[in-house]
């Protein structure tokens, strides 16, 4: 069992796999950095806030609920609010991850494109003379008006 468990674990799919969910935590990470430490704080200047993660619609309050509260203490008091600028710093992350991957995905396919020889086009396809249908190469009568073709030059 153990020459079975290290013969699936050390294939090159399984150590790709591998490889690619730790490189994809790692950027996961800086794209969130991204997010949180640039991109937030200059959406937050437009908010007139420290942080949009602190931008909250106030659904139901609280007897202990006090108006300009920060979303933990408002949560605390037992406020029913809406956060809403955890959910805009998340669509941004997402959008910032999706662009990445598509340029990093569209560079690779132009890099296995570079490789390729260009195909070589298929030959058009033999006419018959009288009713301009497509023939097989080795025919000698039209299968559509069944007149004699002349012999193909090769």
């Amino acid at each position: 069992m153990w020459k079975e468990f290290k013969k699936f674990a050390l294939k090159g799919n399984v150590m790709d796999m591998a490889i690619g969910v730790i490189i994809g935590s790692a950027f996961g990470a800086i794209v969130s950095s991204l997010v949180n430490d640039i991109f937030m704080p200059l959406i937050g200047l437009l908010f007139k806030t420290n942080g949009l993660n602190e931008k909250y619609i106030l659904l139901k309050g609280s007897d202990a609920f006090v108006e300009g509260m920060s979303v933990e203490q408002a949560t605390e008091a037992g406020a029913n609010i809406l956060t809403y600028g955890k959910f805009i710093g998340i669509i941004i992350n997402f959008i910032l991850i999706a662009l990445v991957l598509f340029f990093v995905v569209k560079g690779i396919n132009k890099l296995k494109d570079l490789g390729k020889k260009e195909e070589e086009e298929a030959p058009a396809p033999r006419l018959c003379p009288f009713c301009k249908q497509p023939v097989a190469d080795d025919a000698t009568r039209c299968p559509h008006c069944t007149s004699e073709l002349p012999e193909q030059a090769e």
